[in-house]
């Protein structure tokens, strides 16, 4: 009998042992099966599969680690949303309580570009994929207000995603990427995605958006360059076509985007000919 307790007392301090590592998370180990008032995340707990490490609050040990807290990504973020630090649903993100520089380098290797999970993008209600290489590259602006800095931008591209999804009625924001008076380019719907940016065009080009109204003044150097430059990314990525043209909005609609100084500035781009107008049907 009291061989079978030693065994009993050592097994018992092997389990607590090897759930170490859910008990510096603040957490304890339980079986799934059993309520737990927090989140469960998995892989911190010995024993069965069933076995795991119960967080007493809505906050994963992976995202404490960085400073955030876990909520759902319809509610405002302070600073900075990141993806895959949270458990439970997919919309459980980690709010930072900064701003993170994060790019995304697949997306573009030559210029900064902001990823949706830095910005703190909703996620869409529905996506179309675009899996072909497109002939045009559209230039718009938004009308708004103009940002200097990644948390400035941030601000702007939530309003201008929830004006899109709620008032407008798209499945995300409508642009594939934004610029700001940064200079930074920020993911919109990114590449291989159908966008809401041009009436008939929209699964035949990409868009880029320069925040903020430019009927009166110019985007800085910066963002005009990293404007082009995306459209470079596009052909070398193989999304864009080689041989593509680049039009205002105002090109094929009744508006004023992208602005009259704007639209004066890439009608001076080498891409930009009114004489190919054949090619934007």
């Amino acid at each position: 009998m009291s061989l079978l307790i030693l065994i009993a007392v050592a097994s018992l301090h092997i389990v607590v042992g090897s759930d170490t590592a859910c008990m510096n998370h603040g957490g304890h180990c339980q079986d799934e099966s059993t309520s737990c008032s927090g989140n469960y995340v998995s892989n911190l707990c010995s024993g069965s599969a069933s076995r795991r490490c119960c967080l007493p609050s809505a906050s994963s040990g992976q995202c404490s680690d960085i400073g955030g807290k876990c909520q759902d990504d319809h509610l405002y973020c302070t600073g900075s949303y990141v993806t895959g630090k949270c458990s439970g649903d997919a919309t459980n993100r980690c709010c930072t309580s900064h701003h993170i520089g994060g790019t995304d380098q697949s997306i573009c290797d030559n210029i900064k570009v902001i990823s949706r999970d830095t910005w703190g993008a909703t996620r869409p209600t529905h996506v179309t994929t675009l899996n072909h290489p497109v002939h045009l590259f559209f230039v718009h602006h938004t009308e708004g207000r103009t940002c200097h800095n990644e948390a400035e931008c941030a601000s702007v591209l939530k309003g201008v995603q929830n004006y899109h999804m709620n008032s407008r009625g798209y499945s995300d924001i409508g642009y594939s990427f934004l610029i700001g008076q940064d200079g930074r380019v920020y993911e919109g719907r990114g590449w291989g995605v159908v966008g809401a940016h041009t009436l008939h065009y929209n699964s035949l080009a990409y868009a880029v958006s320069f925040m903020g109204n430019f009927m009166n003044s110019l985007p800085p150097a910066s963002a005009l360059n990293a404007a082009k430059a995306l459209a470079q990314c596009g052909v070398s990525k193989g999304h864009i076509q080689s041989g593509y043209s680049l039009f205002g909005h105002r090109d094929v609609g009744n508006t004023d985007c992208p602005g009259d100084q704007l639209y004066a500035e890439i009608r001076t781009w080498g891409r930009y000919n009114i004489t190919h107008s054949s090619t934007i049907h």
